[in-house]
């Protein structure tokens, strides 16, 4: 499976198996990334903890969910701030808003499915596991990148020995195993050859900081902007080529 490479290897895989003299094939995609996808960025963005990022990401997300005209995935990494902009959003837009925790996963995306207009808000259970093709899906929104809980006890067992062993749990441990979770979510967007769509991760690590380019690195090969304005006319081109259609 591509998703258990992290920056075009298996090594992390390899490590947590015991299989590091194992022989890995890795097989390109069919999908043609810089054509059916871009991935944005935004610029000027809190950091992910800050006290104005909630209202940063509902803005943006408000902004995504106009240009696509709903048939679109806001994914979260708690279910706090899942919470928080439902809340915000029932107000503010006119699309359904269906939401992770109010009915049952398969009949959450039946709903999404039969309303083209919908807008759905989950969190894990809908990074992976999930196959949305065509024009149903054309937008997946990401939070901020999905560090594993620092209170979850294999996490802490795996640092643990990590640290006995003289390692780095954050480089060996934390960073490849987010890298993996972040490539589950962003590959609920392009499922088939004839897909397209905006992947917009709102975390400014991705940028800012070393490790970064090592998410970057493990993403599809999707066309990159800063610009959300450049991603929102891309949904809009989108929406008017379906039109002519």
């Amino acid at each position: 499976s591509a998703t258990l490479m992290v920056d075009n290897a298996f090594s992390h895989f390899q490590r947590q198996m015991g299989l590091m003299d194992a022989r890995t094939l890795a097989l390109d995609s069919p999908f043609d990334y810089p054509k059916q996808a871009m991935l944005c960025v935004p610029r000027f963005l809190p950091e992910p903890n800050a006290r104005e990022m909630r209202d940063t990401l509902l803005d943006i997300a408000i902004k995504v969910i106009k240009a696509s005209r709903g048939r679109c995935f806001l994914l979260f990494t708690s279910h706090a701030t899942l919470r928080a902009i439902a809340a915000q959003l029932e107000d503010k837009i006119d699309n359904p808003l269906l939401v992770q925790g109010t009915t049952t996963k398969r009949a959450l995306l039946d709903e999404y499915l039969s309303n083209k207009h919908a807008v759905l808000l989950g969190t894990g259970a809908f990074w992976e596991g999930v196959d949305v093709r065509g024009d149903d899906l054309t937008c997946v929104l990401i939070d901020k990148l999905p560090f594993a809980s620092p209170d979850d006890p294999l996490l802490q067992a795996r640092i643990e020995d990590c640290r006995k062993g003289g390692g780095n749990p954050f480089a060996q441990l934390q960073i490849p195993q987010a890298a993996i979770a972040l490539k589950q979510g962003a590959g609920r967007l392009i499922r088939d050859e004839n897909d397209k769509g905006v992947l917009v991760i709102c975390d400014n690590r991705l940028v800012t900081k070393d490790y970064g380019k090592i998410f970057v690195g493990s993403l599809p090969n999707m066309r990159r902007t800063r610009d959300l304005d450049k991603a929102l006319a891309f949904l809009d081109e989108m929406n008017i080529s379906e039109e002519k259609v």
